[in-house]
């Protein structure tokens, strides 16, 4: 397994879980509320230190995830 799908494996999506919405290990974090609080410059030691039980793998693999759902194949005319 190579290491953006070991990352990846870090997504969890569970029915009935905030909405079956990705998150992070099974747990109530989201993956959209991580990229937002990067977006808005919440540095990642920040983000760390509020959520605890994060890792920074975890936030890699939001940014893999985000990167992953972005990739559009190439339109040429």
């Amino acid at each position: 397994m190579n290491l953006k799908n070991s990352l990846l494996s870090r997504i969890t999506q569970i029915s009935g879980q905030c909405g079956g919405r990705p998150c992070i290990r099974g747990m109530r974090i989201r993956v959209t509320d991580i990229l937002e609080m990067l977006a808005e410059n919440v540095s990642i030691g920040e983000i760390l230190e509020d959520f605890p039980d994060l890792e920074l793998a975890d936030i890699q693999a939001c940014l893999v995830f985000a990167a992953r759902r972005t990739d559009f194949p190439r339109l040429t005319a």
